[in-house]
């Protein structure tokens, strides 16, 4: 079974990291939840219930993190820590990843069943690794 986790921020995430740091790692990046429960980015209102049906088709037993990225004006500013980490090299969200290797999806693409099922059904012998 996929290990789901959701955190809220980066430094949430880099700690999600580093207690979650064998085998297969996704992480999704979207935007934050505003205080009426809405996501503030509209991409990611389309994107977020594609992957979150599709989690399942990742191998038993990867981790999937959703990562809240916070609010609209910290994610605007170029220099917050996701855009800064070489880990992750955020341009936008959503964004679904997968860590240590060069395989994303991003903004429309996160949309489409097909793409995000065909990312996490890839097997690691198919992923070329990062240089």
């Amino acid at each position: 079974m996929v290990k789901k986790i959701e955190v809220e921020g980066y430094n949430a995430l880099i700690e999600c990291l580093k207690e979650n740091n064998t085998g297969t790692v996704f992480v999704h990046f979207s935007g934050s939840l505003d205080e009426n429960g809405v996501n503030w980015c509209p991409d990611c209102v389309k994107a977020d219930p594609v992957i979150a049906r599709n989690v399942d088709k990742a191998p038993e037993d990867s981790i999937f993190i959703h990562c809240h990225v916070g609010p609209k004006a910290y994610w605007k500013d170029q220099n917050n820590d996701f855009r800064q980490d070489p880990k992750f090299y955020l341009r936008c969200v959503p964004t679904l990843l997968r860590i240590g290797s060069p395989q994303r999806l991003q903004e429309d693409q996160c949309c489409s069943d097909d793409l995000v099922q065909m990312m996490l059904e890839e097997t690691e012998e198919n992923v070329t690794p990062r240089y």
